[in-house]
């Protein structure tokens, strides 16, 4: 995120000598991505965060798929994915290609074994129901429905859930996920036509600083590998730091749409971007005032990316028989548009109530079997009408 921030006590001059009270170092860390040359954070730990006594290799994550080439609309019903205990074993790939994997998570805890660090991506958890805190060397931040959570690959975390009923939508990706650079300054400041501003971003605050020794297990997933890390000190150690590579939350219900007198297009929507893929953020908003306008979106055929939406609440205009956790896959290559009879409800109608994020991935995506068992039949013959 482009904007500097800092918790806790850090030395005047960044690489200099940072003594405790008893005379010997704090221990520094860059926690950088693309080499040297993107964002970072310098951190500075009680003990040396290298200090491992074991490393065990748990299993492969990779998904399974079920259709490696897709040109077939499809739906999932996310709400029938089962809650199980565990917060990885309730992570679904649902999704993927080469630069993002899309799914979706149903757990009632995370347990208080382990810690987690995803190496291979950046996560965005899409907080659908429940509410918590995540927890990681940054500090805190508090989350409930409607909140994204955006966690740079590498950030060790986790999470206390408020309660057993949770839904997350995620997506794990390959690059960087950021703010559209369309709506940011030469100097990284979001303009004034940004549909949010940086006041409608929550960071890390109330950092704890953990002075323990023992068996700590972090589990760590790099190329679709789940390892087990035993570190001989807490890895929330920290006592300070400061920087621009850390995690944060927006909420959904903080995006301000952007709205005309015809029906704009969905960059308008965009809330993120990433190098192969952005995600928007429908929300209650008033609808077109030309007199003669037609609010529901036209037909459109969207050649070079898919579009896969995941329906949160309201009142979803567009589709027929829609519930709350459903995805719908429209592959690339091929036109689609509302369902029978939306075209017409809609015109006249002054606004909307729906809330819903959408995915763009630019390349065609794979189905797992584990979207398979959610897959609700002959989605794809839904437009043949009565």
């Amino acid at each position: 995120m482009s904007r500097y921030h800092k918790l806790g006590k850090i030395p005047k001059k960044r690489h200099t000598t940072f003594k405790k009270e008893d005379g010997s170092l704090y221990q520094e860390e860059l926690f950088g991505t693309a080499g040297f040359v993107g964002m970072y954070s310098l951190i500075y730990h009680l003990y040396p965060p290298t200090v491992v006594s074991e490393i065990r290799q748990l299993k492969d994550l990779t998904p399974k798929i079920a259709i490696p080439k897709n040109m077939k609309a499809i739906s999932l019903k996310g709400f029938s994915l089962k809650p199980e205990q565990d917060y990885l074993e309730s992570r679904k790939i649902l999704l993927v290609n080469k630069d993002l994997k899309i799914g979706l998570a149903a757990p009632t805890s995370f347990s208080n074994d382990y810690f987690y660090r995803n190496s291979d991506s950046d996560e965005m958890l899409f907080i659908h129901v429940g509410s918590g805190k995540l927890r990681t060397m940054y500090g805190n931040i508090n989350f409930k429905y409607g909140d994204y959570l955006i966690i740079p690959r590498g950030t060790t975390y986790q999470i206390d859930f408020d309660t057993e009923d949770n839904r997350i939508l995620f997506i794990e990706s390959a690059s960087a996920i950021t703010t559209p650079s369309r709506y940011r300054n030469n100097y990284g400041q979001l303009l004034e036509h940004s549909p949010f501003c940086e006041r409608d971003f929550r960071l890390p605050e109330n950092l704890e600083t953990h002075d323990e020794k023992g068996k700590f297990k972090i589990l760590s997933k790099k190329q679709d590998v789940l390892w087990e890390y035993t570190h001989e000190n807490h890895p929330f150690d920290v006592v300070g730091w400061d920087g621009f590579n850390y995690p944060y939350a927006f909420s959904i219900h903080d995006f301000e749409p952007i709205t005309g007198r015809i029906h704009l297009p969905p960059p308008t929507h965009q809330q993120w971007e990433a190098a192969g893929f952005v995600v928007c953020s429908f929300v209650p908003r008033l609808y077109d005032y030309h007199p003669e306008a037609v609010p529901a979106p036209y037909h459109h055929s969207n050649i070079d990316s898919e579009e896969i939406l995941y329906y949160v609440d309201g009142d979803f205009m567009s589709r027929n028989n829609i519930e709350k956790g459903q995805i719908t896959l429209h592959p690339g290559g091929i036109p689609h548009g509302p369902h029978p009879g939306a075209i017409e409800r809609s015109v006249g109608k002054k606004q909307t109530e729906e809330l819903a994020v959408m995915i763009d991935p630019f390349s065609p995506v794979m189905i797992t079997e584990e979207a398979m068992k959610l897959q609700v039949e002959d989605y794809y013959k839904s437009w043949l009408g009565s």
